[in-house]
């Protein structure tokens, strides 16, 4: 039987390689490109933000735009290397010279993982390095980094993309893939990626991976390719179907706790997962708000949703459940999600409350 050729995955392939290519980091990289210019490059940098916001790969960049090598090219995943002895021989092998390039370039992966005692170790290679080398500490967490640390390293902060900007990106990279997606299975793809640039290839690697392309060559394309729709994406991805949170959303809407709850035990039922169906309720509901009280910009808002659903937003606009509690409740339910008992509970309530102050004025 012919084996499977197995494909990069798309983070990977499409991870940027010159400044100019990475995406809402310029405030990162027009700084380091200008350093790297004007000959000021620092010995220790210190990467914060989320994940998937292009740590790792900035520092990739900035060690190629320096000429380093790949034999002088060191990454470390700190999450797995955290102790006194990883760093013990990371320091005995700092001093030595590089192989063919004028820096050896490290990079610490999940930096804030590393212990106490292996940060003590790093703290006297930081303030004494060898001139050859450089040090890139990434970590989704700044504050477990000591002071000590953070005082010798020049720190840069990387934002989350936008949801726009992750549709944008995403879409374009299922073109190039030979697909065309649709705008709002490009939102939805971008809604459920949490700001993440990986997350987001990761979802569309997955409904791609089962799309049905006939015009599919293997090989990269700029054509329109075979159009995916939200349906592909929602079922690929666990997420809510589109018919079941517009059924919640306008049971919402028209504070009908007792549907509402009815529609939470459908899902319950299709193990749907409770954060992702708050979190598209909460996108949705914000929507219908802002058609309420800032009609003028639903135009701009129609880009995010399909036709039904922005049909459905003009129509509930005016119900008595769309004001700012009711998006209030759903943001708390939210954010105690994820430490509940039952997972789906804290939106229950939320809807309970929601129906309970059924006769409040809006």
């Amino acid at each position: 039987m012919a084996k499977t050729a197995r494909q990069e995955v798309l983070y990977r392939q499409y991870r940027p390689q010159t400044f100019k290519e990475v995406k809402g980091q310029g405030q990162v990289t027009d700084v380091l490109a200008k350093a790297i210019k004007n000959k000021k490059i620092s010995h220790a940098y210190l990467f914060s933000g989320s994940r998937g916001t292009g740590k790792t790969s900035v520092a990739r960049i900035l060690a190629h735009e320096l000429g380093v090598s790949a034999k002088d090219l060191y990454e470390i995943d700190a999450a797995s290397n955290r102790g006194i002895d990883d760093i013990r021989l990371l320091r005995e092998g700092v001093y030595a010279m590089p192989f063919d390039s004028e820096y050896k370039f490290y990079i610490i992966d999940e930096a804030h993982m590393l212990t106490k005692d292996a940060w003590n170790a790093f703290l006297k290679t930081l303030e004494e390095p060898p001139a050859h080398a450089i040090f890139v500490l990434a970590t989704t967490e700044r504050d477990k980094v000591p002071e000590t640390i953070q005082s010798r390293c020049e720190m840069y902060s990387f934002k989350q993309p936008t949801r726009e900007m992750l549709a944008e990106v995403v879409a374009d990279i299922a073109k190039k893939e030979g697909f065309s997606l649709e705008r709002s299975a490009a939102e939805l793809v971008a809604l459920l990626a949490e700001g993440s640039f990986r997350d987001a290839l990761s979802i569309l690697q997955k409904v791609l991976a089962v799309s049905d392309n006939p015009e599919k060559t293997g090989k990269p394309s700029h054509g329109a390719g075979k159009k995916i729709e939200v349906a592909e994406v929602e079922e690929v991805a666990g997420a809510p179907r589109g018919e079941l949170v517009r059924q919640l959303l306008e049971a919402l809407a028209k504070k009908d706790a007792a549907s509402a709850l009815q529609t939470i035990r459908t899902a319950v039922s299709e193990n749907i997962d409770a954060r992702v169906l708050a979190k598209l309720l909460i996108h949705r509901m914000r929507v219908v708000l802002l058609m309420r009280y800032a009609p003028d910009i639903a135009d701009e808002l129609a880009q995010e949703l399909s036709a039904e659903d922005m049909g459905l937003a003009k129509s509930l606009s005016k119900e008595p459940g769309v004001n700012s509690e009711t998006l209030r409740a759903l943001l708390e339910a939210y954010g105690t999600m994820a430490y509940a008992a039952l997972p789906h509970l804290p939106l229950e309530l939320a809807i309970i409350n929601i129906g309970i102050h059924k006769n409040t004025p809006t």
